[in-house]
């Protein structure tokens, strides 16, 4: 059988993936986590051999959850399973060590098809998402993301200088940068960019 952890935090949808899953004869769900931090706690508990895992989540995004798995349970391959077709997140989560990447429309068949591909050591990526992502390069440096990401937050010029141990003058020419690069005029609109094409 193989063991599979869902990390969702829809009700609705992670019960019908459960129980849709469960109808499989070689698939077993073993443990059902609605956030980030659930996951990575019932991951250490139920070792699991794959886990299906939300890019969204409270507390921990799902990016964060494959990451810390890689580290603390080696052995459970991560599949993403995600409404957003965005190829900026296909990268990253490729990145920070998903073995597949899938949209929640896809059929219970294809889903259980790719667990047993991923538990057996390939990978399963959606193939018109992996042809989007060949021709969306992220522009930005990583320096660039780690300021536009502070900057959803809401921190002022100042506060940025501080967070991030630079000078405003030098945060302001970041900015710039960021609006050149994205062509847009404010950071409203660089952060909108950024979060649609997945790069934040």
């Amino acid at each position: 059988m193989i063991r599979v952890l869902i990390a969702e935090d829809q009700t609705l949808v992670r019960g019908a993936l459960a129980r849709l899953l469960d109808l499989e004869d070689d698939i077993e769900v073993v443990a059902q986590a609605q956030d980030g931090r659930q996951a990575i706690e019932l991951a250490l508990v139920t070792q699991p051999q794959v886990a299906l895992v939300d890019i969204e989540m409270p507390h921990l995004s799902g990016l964060e959850v494959i990451s810390v798995l890689a580290k603390t349970v080696p052995q459970c391959r991560a599949l993403i399973v995600t409404t957003f077709a965005r190829p900026g997140y296909l990268k990253r989560a490729m990145q920070f060590g998903a073995a597949g990447y899938m949209l929640k429309d896809a059929e219970i068949t294809e889903l259980a098809a790719a667990i047993r591909t991923v538990a057996n050591g390939g990978k399963v990526i959606d193939p018109n998402l992996m042809m989007a992502a060949l021709d969306n390069d992220n522009p930005l440096s990583e320096r660039e993301v780690a300021l536009l990401l502070r900057a959803a937050e809401g921190l002022s010029t100042r506060a940025l200088a501080r967070e991030l141990f630079l000078t405003e003058g030098t945060v302001r020419n970041y900015l710039s940068e960021i609006f050149s690069k994205l062509a847009v005029d404010n950071r409203q609109e660089a952060i909108r960019v950024a979060r649609e094409n997945g790069w934040l």
